[in-house]
């Protein structure tokens, strides 16, 4: 286990809004995947039917739009179990090669990176990694990136206006800020940031900027970027660091006219701006291991894509990252985005920000 890495509670905050909108999702995947690329293969008889098992670290909405296109284009069963990815990726490693999964879906790259270093993941179809431009992807092939976020300020203007917001992300030390910031260490979200500080000015500097951060935070430490994007909305914290999807996922469920705050971005190539990658990968010890590349390749081909990118169908508010798809939501276009040049294998497995963290009282 990571130390530190379990998060309790988190996935009942990643349901709330789920029911609402599972049935919408579901049916929508349905329809987008009916012309599944070929490769992925045909629908099955019931007859020759099978189930692999899903462990899901992404949210639930999105996942369950995926799968519903996938049985509907493969005729493969997907029987989903939904948790912290991190949770997850413990379970894989106590189970070793009695695990049940056969396919593990996460919202970022360091749990699959840590995966992989364990020697636990199968190589992916090169077909299917050629779909996802190839810094997207596992450096050694043991992983297909799905989509992509990127990190971003949400604030409520009422109480700190766009202009005095942080431009980089070490200014969220600033004892300025005290009592203003709200931060969400639990969050893997939040460690690819922590490891762009650290791969920018080392881990002294990151300590110490860690330290300012909790001392800023103050109460307003979190457990996950719903309850950022939640109370920062209401104004109970001036502004927060989040995923930009978090914030349009709220802004869909409450409407814009109850959506008090914004969002901003910190300058271009800062190392708190980062780009996230949710991928997927095989275990080798799936007994499934054919049906488990198609459901990869079908992550990666266009009617999965088009549903990640439309969210009036996933509700996912992610950035498509394969097959040439593009997002058709309201939010600055990924070819427009201007992140920190930071690349998948030095974003690691977030071991070390994990300690970090914890050394400085945060975890």
């Amino acid at each position: 286990m990571r130390p530190g890495s379990s998060r309790p509670g988190r996935e009942a905050a990643r349901r709330l809004s789920a029911g609402k909108w599972r049935a919408v999702a579901a049916v929508a995947g349905i329809a987008l995947a009916a012309g599944l690329l070929a490769g992925c293969g045909g629908a099955a008889s019931g007859a020759d039917a099978l189930t692999i098992t899903l462990y899901n670290g992404q949210h639930v909405q999105t996942t369950d739009a995926l799968v519903a296109g996938f049985e509907k284009a493969t005729g493969i069963n997907v029987s989903v179990r939904s948790n912290d990815e991190d949770t997850l990726a413990d379970e894989i490693v106590g189970e070793g090669s009695r695990s049940p999964a056969d396919v593990i879906l996460t919202e970022n790259s360091q749990v699959l990176e840590y995966l992989q270093g364990k020697n636990l993941l199968a190589h992916v179809d090169a077909s299917t990694l050629a779909r996802t431009p190839a810094q997207y992807d596992s450096p050694q092939g043991d992983w297909v990136g799905v989509s992509g976020r990127v990190s971003v300020l949400i604030y409520d203007p009422a109480l700190i206006k766009e202009s005095q917001l942080p431009t980089s992300v070490m200014q969220l030390a600033d004892p300025k800020y005290k009592g203003m910031l709200a931060v969400a260490p639990q969050e893997t979200d939040f460690q690819p940031i922590v490891t762009a500080v650290e791969s920018a000015y080392g881990q002294a500097a990151t300590l110490r900027w860690l330290d300012g951060i909790k001392a800023n935070a103050g109460s307003h430490v979190y457990p996950d970027n719903e309850t950022i994007a939640d109370e920062v909305n209401r104004g109970a914290a001036a502004f927060g660091i989040v995923n930009q999807y978090y914030w349009y996922r709220m802004r869909a469920e409450i409407g814009a006219a109850s959506t008090k705050s914004r969002i901003a971005y910190f300058a271009a190539s800062d190392p708190g701006y980062v780009v996230d990658v949710s991928g997927a990968a095989i275990l080798k010890s799936s007994s499934h291991q054919a049906a488990a590349q198609k459901f990869l390749a079908y992550l990666a081909s266009v009617p999965a894509q088009e549903i990640i990118a439309n969210p009036a169908k996933s509700i996912s508010f992610e950035y498509p990252i394969a097959s040439g798809v593009t997002t058709l939501a309201g939010e600055t276009p990924f070819d427009q985005l201007k992140p920190y040049p930071i690349t998948i294998a030095e974003l690691g497995t977030g071991t070390t920000a994990v300690t970090l963290m914890r050394e400085a009282g945060l975890l």
